[in-house]
């Protein structure tokens, strides 16, 4: 039995022993207003004659547990309503003979002051449905509640449950059909850095899904929120204040059905990959600035300037490849709530840990790329032609730490919120195919990556007489290292049909190192004004940012000297793995390496932004106004080389300052029915990696990836038009037109290069149209006699078209990035009784543009000389999860992901134009693969 499954044996054994009382008895039921039928929250409940007391949540649900079989009478209490008394409740075997149903009768009688000390919940459905209803701008929102019923297991999979949201590669996401670059993304109400080398992305796999108490999605502009966002503003809040004390163990199982039981190669790699961070068995000894010890021949003197040692330099030379049979994955997490009563203020605190190792296999998985269509010889012009096995492991290991104190009058909160993962992808990749030579290539790649990301804030809120303050110091971390990817190149360029090493060039190392920093402080104020019925309000606030980044990178390449080798002669023909990993075969008169002197593709960079903003809140009878301008000044300074050889830098300022209006109107027909309407500008700034020179060669695409200085700021106007309705307090109805307008749209495209080489960048389009509906449905579908069930249902159909300049070979298409259409719904279903809950969960995006292929020189004046643009396709997936619970601490989730399938399809289509006028499309697979499906099994002890 190997350590992972050791690890699965101990973890369950420890939850089975570490329970008592797991089949405790309750009570169970809901309080509700008698003449509006709306749910109470906080009604308390309890048992006359012991000490047995709970409230309801925002539901209006309560629970009572702990109880021995018998007779007992229940008290229901609220401010404003008339005590209730329900005798007779009896417990057989454990459980009450039916669930409860309570509703009062509001007290006519003039109350007193009240004064009441509570924290505000945000993490149920009810609670968020309630504030985006009253939100003055346009939001979308998810709560933990609803995220425990999906079991999805990262924000990622979260937010794509969010009316208009979709996913590329799990983890990036899509507002409204638009590409990550025109998100923005705050953890707890401070900046993250982008999580990604290459572009500006947040990815939320970052963070699991156990650690979110709610997410919201603004999708109209409004001045208290950064401009630098037009697809929508996700705002995560991790956990706070908890209701109760609390610990929870929990430990899982998953199984993808195309990768457990099956063959799975992978490299050794370092004691401490489990953990999600190499040792320092792939560094550089010294770090990425390291000076290495030189190459020396048999004098023991320097041989040649840049080359170096394969076994001076501490190198790991192990180049063989392994195989195992993956058993599963392996799920640990743990939490532990606390609170506190200090002469009566509230002190709270929060800590998570989670663990997840699990192992991906694509076999068999077509990698291929289409350069411009052969329409003479009417046929596909591949610039390669591949099948990948690709085999990855993955790391996650996180942890959050939230403290937060509550003044005994509820008018000063302080929290302090921290949140830290450490993530790592180990992978390793063969590829046999044909370059655009038509020679046979065999190739593979070693490749570990680690993140660490670090997201902490300090904020106050303080409650005044007429004003609200909030105030928010926030620091992050992010870095991304890639310490020795390793590749090769073999190929039968010497000798037709004879695979083998060509030059030593084809064998190289590279080692990647990214670092980013963001401190940022927050400051806002709101004072509300009374005028005798009128109340207006005035928002004032302020926002600054610095951001700082250094890129570095080192290549070397593999030589030999000819005219003194001493490898045997057919060494080029040979296992490759095994005549790099033989130290036999290292030194002057046989392999060494050369340090390929790159300057230009480090660079260091620092974003400065500072922001004022004033808005007002005007209620107008049936009509509100929020109406607000903001201004913000960004200066980004890129610091690169000029020169590869040495430091040349020089630097370059990309300098904005701008105002950014925004108009938010709601008009309230009645408490139920309510439409709103607005405007408002904002701006999509290139990110540091877009306009860096820096040149980066990506495997996966089998291409270059470059920034482009010349990029510009994108400026968007966007118009909303929304109607809702809420039929009851946890339903909601929504329906939306929206309509946005890009001046010089940022989009990620591809060139060739050479002849036969793509070159991946960023370019300016003209400008760009996007339009669309979006629909919202979430009800209980109690009025067609299913009570236990709920359905949700959101989708989009949006319309985009990017304009170029008159006399330009491009062509009027739709913006990268964009989905035609999106569909996301699910039917829950909820038994109160048996503490089960059982969710089949349906998404399905439209067929969208991932790469645009771009007409380049004097080519682009022929019909037929645009390289074919790269789409995802259409697929659908299914997911089904059921959770059941057993007493007050024990619960067991089953989920299957996935559950179709489907095929992964990435297609390029050709425009073809014949010489005799006739016009065609042509198909090409650009890269198609299974996923499969995964299983999952998790055990929750609750103590």
């Amino acid at each position: 039995m190997n350590n992972r499954n050791c690890s699965l044996v101990a973890a369950a054994t420890l939850l089975m022993t570490c329970s008592a009382g797991a089949f405790a008895q309750q009570i169970s039921g809901t309080v509700v207003d008698k003449k509006s039928n709306e749910t109470l929250i906080g009604a308390v409940v309890s048992v006359e004659g012991s000490n047995a007391k709970t409230v309801t949540d925002a539901d209006g649900n309560f629970e009572l547990n702990g109880l021995k079989n018998g007779k007992y009478t229940l008290n229901i209490n609220y401010v404003g309503y008339k005590p209730q008394r329900i005798e007779g409740v009896r417990i057989n075997d454990g459980k009450a003979e039916e669930r409860i149903s309570v509703a009062l009768q509001p007290d006519e009688q003039q109350l007193g002051e009240v004064v009441v000390t509570a924290v505000e919940r945000r993490n149920t459905e009810t609670a968020m449905v309630q504030l985006a209803k009253k939100s003055a701008v346009i939001v979308s929102n998810v709560s933990a509640q609803e995220i425990s019923r999906t079991q999805d297991t990262n924000a990622g999979e979260v937010v794509r449950r969010v009316p208009g949201v979709s996913l590329i590669d799990d983890k990036f996401v899509m507002v409204r059909g638009l590409s990550q670059r025109y998100n923005n993304v705050w953890v707890n109400g401070g900046a993250v850095p982008s999580s990604e080398a290459d572009s500006r992305a947040f990815s939320f796999d970052i963070i699991p899904s156990q650690q979110i108490d709610n997410l919201t999605i603004v999708k109209s502009p409004s001045a208290e929120y950064p401009a630098d966002y037009s697809g929508g503003f996700i705002i995560v809040n991790t956990k706070e204040i908890p209701d109760a004390n609390s610990l929870t163990f929990s430990v899982g199982g998953n199984w993808n059905s195309a990768t457990v039981f099956k063959d799975f190669s992978y490299s050794k790699g370092s004691a401490t990959d489990f953990l999600g961070f190499d040792n320092g068995k792939r560094c550089l000894q010294g770090g990425i600035n390291a000076r290495l010890n030189p190459l020396t021949g048999a004098d023991g003197k320097p041989v040649g300037d840049n080359l170096y040692s394969l076994m001076g330099n501490k190198l790991n030379n192990d180049w063989l490849v392994r195989q195992r049979k993956p058993m599963g994955d392996l799920k640990l997490a743990a939490s532990m709530s606390r609170k506190w009563s200090l002469n009566g203020n509230k002190l709270g605190m929060l800590a998570a840990v989670n663990y997840t190792n699990e192992q991906r296999s694509y076999t068999d998985m077509q990698n291929n790329l289409f350069g411009i269509y052969d329409a003479t010889n009417d046929q596909s012009n591949y610039l390669r032609y591949s099948t990948d096995d690709q085999y990855n492991s993955n790391v996650r290991l996180g942890a959050m730490l939230n403290m937060t104190f509550l003044s005994r009058n509820g008018n000063h909160k302080y929290q302090l919120k921290n949140i830290f993962n450490q993530l790592a992808t180990s992978r390793y990749t063969w590829r046999e195919g044909v370059d655009a030579q038509s020679n046979d290539e065999h190739s593979a790649e070693y490749f570990y990556r680690s993140r660490t990301t670090y997201n902490g804030q300090l904020t106050g809120k303080h409650t005044f007489t007429s004003d609200a303050l909030d105030w928010s110091i926030g620091y992050a971390y992010a870095n991304r290292h890639l310490p020795d990817r390793r590749r090769y190149l073999l190929n039968d360029i010497q000798t037709p049909g004879k695979i083998e090493l060509h030059t030593g060039n084809d064998i190289s190392r590279e080692w990647t190192q990214l670092d980013e920093h963001i401190v940022s402080l927050g400051v806002n104020d709101k004072h509300n004004f009374s005028f005798g019925l009128w109340q207006p309000s005035l928002q004032m606030g302020g926002y600054g940012e610095y951001r700082t980044r250094t890129y570095n990178t080192r290549a070397f390449y593999y030589q030999w000297n000819p005219s003194i080798c001493t490898l045997p002669s057919d060494f080029q023909q040979g296992d490759v793995t095994r005549l790099l990993s033989d130290e036999a075969n290292m030194g002057y008169d046989r392999l060494y390496m050369f340090e390929q002197m790159q300057m230009r593709n480090n660079y260091r960079a620092h974003n400065l932004m500072g922001a004022g903003y004033a808005a007002v809140d005007l209620p107008l009878g049936k009509l509100g106004v929020h109406a607000g301008v903001r201004f913000e000044h960004n200066d980004m300074e890129l610091i690169s080389n000029s020169r590869d050889t040495e430091k040349s830098e020089h630097s370059r300022h990309y300098r904005t300052n701008d105002f950014f209006p925004s108009l938010n109107t709601t008009y309230k027909f009645n408490d139920r029915h309510q439409m709103r309407f607005s405007y408002g500008r904002s701006i999509n700034r290139p990110e540091f990696r877009e306009v860096s020179p820096s040149v980066y060669y990506d495997f996966d695409l089998a291409s270059d990836v470059q920034g482009n200085t010349e990029l510009r700021s994108c400026y968007i106007d966007n118009i909303d038009l929304r109607y809702e309705f809420y039929p009851s307090r946890g339903e909601s109805i929504s329906l939306a037109a929206f309509y946005k307008h890009f001046d010089s749209p940022i989009e990620w495209t591809y060139t060739v290069a050479g002849g036969t080489n793509l070159i991946y960048s960023y370019k300016n389009a003209q400008s760009a149209n996007n339009y669309g509906l979006e629909l919202d449905i979430r009800k209980n579908l109690g009025f067609i006699g299913l009570p236990d069930f709920s359905w949700s249902f959101n989708g989009a159909l949006i319309k985009s078209r990017v304009e170029f300049a008159k006399g330009s070979k491009e062509e009027n298409r739709p913006m990268q990035g964009q989905s035609p259409y999106l569909v996301n719904t699910g039917i829950f279903y909820k038994n109160a009784k048996q503490q089960l809950d059982i969710a089949l969960l349906y998404n399905r995006i439209g067929k969208r543009i991932i790469g645009v292929g771009r007409s380049e020189g004097s080519a682009a004046s022929d019909d037929n000389a645009r390289v074919p643009h790269s789409y995802e396709m259409p697929r659908n997936t299914i997911d089904l999860s059921v959770s059941k619970k057993w007493g007050e601490h024990w619960e067991l989730k089953l989920s299957v992901r996935d559950l179709l399938a489907e095929r992964v399809y990435y297609k390029q289509f050709a425009n073809v134009k014949y010489a005799d006028g006739r016009k065609a499309e042509k198909e090409e697979v650009a890269r198609c693969y299974r996923p499969g499906r995964n299983i999952g099994i998790s055990v929750i002890c609750n103590l």
